[in-house]
């Protein structure tokens, strides 16, 4: 099946003002979210990019367009099921203020209870993100082939929930996942698991081109990388 590069968003105006965005309008890309959008071209410099799929916010979107300007014939397709969690209320708050709500420790330690006053569940996130993976990775593959690979620029906790997925994660550990603005996270679905075979990556990705006459197990592929810290 497919391969999935997920991108999380350059750093935004509300990451650096320590600001819940949300789905606020209007929050795009600051001056770094700028520079680590135009290096992402670089970075994916040879690997053959059937689509690319974006969160309709205008921060992914901008993360995206240096990409679609280097590769004219790259379609792009809006997806509202990997725009960020409906945080409701807490949308536009501090994340210092935020931090004393008692929600706050449950979002947490038990994500899975968790749904924002005025907004969405964390468990109904998950399902409308995955469920978007999960039909992406089949048109893909019926319209490009079984070692297709496109890419999707979505929000740290879709990718998160994503990733917790694709490792068979009680959503309750998401939170143990962690990825950085601009990130990249690669996964290799099969017929019978997802491979997750880089977390969090900020530098090349060169080594996931496809190999000269195709196939491999894509549980023994060997691929490099660090994984996002806390």
């Amino acid at each position: 099946m497919a391969t999935l590069i997920l991108v999380r968003h350059g750093r935004s105006t509300a990451n650096t003002a320590g600001v819940l965005a949300g789905r606020t309008p209007g929050v795009g890309l600051d001056e770094r979210g700028a520079a680590q959008a135009a290096a992402l071209p670089g970075r994916l410099a040879g690997i053959p990019l059937a689509a690319a799929v974006s969160s309709p916010l205008e921060r992914c979107q901008e993360t995206l367009r240096p990409l679609l300007d280097a590769r004219p014939g790259l379609p792009l397709h809006i997806d509202e099921r990997i725009s960020e969690c409906d945080y409701g209320d807490w949308s536009g708050r501090k994340l210092a203020e935020l931090a004393d709500e008692p929600l706050m420790k449950i979002v947490q330690a038990h994500a899975s209870a968790a749904a924002f006053p005025g907004g969405e569940s964390m468990r109904a996130m998950q399902h409308r993100a995955v469920e978007a993976v999960r039909d992406w990775n089949a048109r893909i593959e019926a319209e490009h082939g079984e070692d297709a690979v496109y890419a999707m620029c979505s929000h740290g906790d879709i990718i998160k929930s994503v990733v917790a997925d694709a490792l068979g994660l009680h959503l309750d550990l998401f939170q143990r996942i962690h990825v950085d603005p601009c990130s990249v996270t690669v996964i290799r679905y099969t017929r019978l698991r997802p491979f997750l075979v880089r977390l969090g990556d900020t530098g090349d990705l060169a080594g996931f081109a496809p190999r000269e006459g195709g196939g491999g197990d894509a549980g023994t592929a060997e691929v490099g990388g660090g994984a996002g810290a806390p």
